[in-house]
């Protein structure tokens, strides 16, 4: 599988503008970038190790906008909350994808960590693990173009059919998550990709070894395609790559998410976080990829988002100094 490579947007924060957005694109397509990715919030609430600015763009405006401006970025979102009604999802999706062009979407779609979104929504409290495949059958239901009538657990609704239609039959769907359920799912489901988010090295090794052993259960023949977001931070050393994140702060998330341990034993160190932290110079990034790829990575997608105040300058350097080497890798 090609190797790709792929940028958080900053739509999200106190440095989130138009210019970093809108302006930025065409450089990001020219630079060789292959993606771009979005997230999910309808009532933003910043994870501890992120500025606590609640600005946060809504996602299908963000990449529409990207779209009418570019012809060939993948657009993906990493990841969809289930909290649109799955008609007004399906709809959105093929009419984003008629907007950019055949085979330009990304459907990454995850369960969302946080209750009062869907409260505020007056969605209750729905078991997502049963929601989201429902969520997910429908819109690929929908997207044959033909009138569907649907009878569930959640959504029930007669002689229906949206249009544009995906070009292709359907928009790629992904999961997001990186436990062993996650990974069940993305199999089960028959999803084209899983996308783990921030993993580090060791927990990502054993959810590989899963994903082929599930593979060879259900008899799934196409390898999902792989990715992952790590936080990314160039800079002069490891040292100062790492001086530039919150560091603890993802020590502290680690902790909670029960991730295998790192070098140390445990989640002492920034170096226990690798995989979910690429830090340091351009050499250091570089053999960060590498080793990513090593372990099945098919799709890596840098996460600057501590680092948005210097986007233009930190793309740039990523584009020059380490994307010609890890393609010709």
């Amino acid at each position: 599988m090609k190797r790709k490579y792929g940028l958080l947007l900053p739509h999200f924060g106190p440095h989130a503008s138009r210019d970093a957005l809108v302006g930025m694109a065409a450089k990001i397509e020219d630079y060789g970038f292959d993606s771009v990715w979005v997230r999910d919030h309808i009532i933003f609430h910043p994870h501890g190790f992120e500025d606590p600015d609640r600005t946060h763009v809504e996602p299908f405006v963000v990449l529409s906008a990207i779209a009418a401006v570019t012809e060939q970025l993948i657009l993906g979102f990493g990841s969809l909350i289930p909290h649109r009604h799955p008609i007004y999802a399906a709809l959105s999706l093929g009419s984003l994808e008629w907007l950019a062009g055949p085979g330009r979407i990304i459907a990454g779609f995850g369960m969302g960590t946080y209750d009062h979104e869907f409260d505020a929504l007056g969605l209750g409290e729905p078991d997502r693990r049963e929601l989201l495949p429902e969520h997910i059958e429908i819109m690929r239901t929908l997207w044959s173009g033909e009138e569907v009538s649907y009878k569930g657990k959640f959504y029930s609704f007669e002689d229906v059919d949206v249009h544009p239609e995906p070009s292709g039959g359907e928009v790629p769907v992904w999961y997001c998550g990186g436990s062993a359920a996650a990974v069940r799912r993305t199999i089960e489901w028959r999803l084209q990709g899983w996308m783990p988010g921030r993993i580090n090295f060791a927990s990502f090794e054993k959810r590989i070894d899963r994903l082929k052993k599930l593979m060879e259960e259900h008899g799934v023949e196409q390898m999902p395609e792989v990715s992952a977001i790590p936080i990314t931070s160039p800079g002069r050393t490891f040292e100062d790559g790492v001086s530039k994140v919150d560091a603890e702060g993802m020590l502290e998330s680690a902790r909670k998410r029960k991730w295998l341990p790192g070098a140390s034993g445990g989640f002492e160190t920034p170096r226990d976080l690798e995989g979910a932290l690429i830090a340091g110079t351009a050499d250091d990034i570089i053999e960060s990829v590498e080793a990513y790829h090593e372990r099945g990575l098919a799709h890596l997608v840098f996460d600057l988002r501590n680092r948005f105040d210097e986007w233009e300058e930190l793309v740039a350097s990523l584009a020059e100094d380490v994307l010609p080497e890890v393609r010709r890798g």
